[in-house]
């Protein structure tokens, strides 16, 4: 019971959030960091320059050249998948079109490739609604203090969840700069 409460909590959680620094030297890079540098690209693995999500059929199709190169399936959401992102804390997963513009491998997921959420039209909306649209929106992989498998259905605060071993893989071949679409 009580791992499971553990879960619960982690869930509640925003998706980039860092963890806090490990006691060590000053000059020590984390153990994550050094972990995520050896995840380097390797030969075969296409260099992606385009993401598609598609929410309703829970998949994603990496593009290299306008060629998929690659798909993932059974991707998981904020806890109210349906619906474009609004407003801060409306746990919905944006919807339309962003950029990879950095990464965290320090993230308290298993990785995690940050979406460029919100544009200038989601700052605009909420604004005119008197609300934060929210940020810190991720790619990531399963709670870092879960030792394997994954956190049931939708469970994020609009995040992208992925298997540990694909987001691995995806962090290999995504670029920052990266397009990402995300359809309903």
């Amino acid at each position: 019971m009580r791992g499971f409460i553990l879960l619960a909590l982690l869930a509640l959680a925003a998706c980039g959030r860092a963890l806090p620094e490990p006691a060590a030297a000053p000059s020590a890079e984390p153990p994550l960091a050094r972990e995520a540098a050896r995840i380097l690209p390797q030969r075969g693995l296409a260099r992606v320059d385009y993401l598609i999500v598609d929410k309703s059929e829970r998949l994603m199709v990496a593009y290299a050249a306008g060629q998929p190169v690659r798909a993932w399936r059974g991707l998981q959401f904020g806890a109210q998948p349906q619906g474009h992102k609004r407003f801060e804390g409306d746990e919905r997963t944006p919807e339309g079109r962003y950029v990879i513009d950095g990464r965290n491998p320090n993230s308290a997921y298993h990785l995690s490739l940050r979406i460029s959420y919100p544009s200038p039209a989601d700052r605009a909306y909420a604004r005119a609604h008197g609300r934060s649209p929210g940020g810190d929106i991720f790619i990531h992989g399963q709670p870092n203090a879960l030792a394997f498998g994954r956190v049931p259905g939708d469970w994020t605060d609009g995040c992208i969840a992925l298997a540990n071993s694909e987001i691995e893989e995806l962090w290999r071949m995504v670029p920052d700069g990266t397009v990402i679409e995300i359809r309903p």
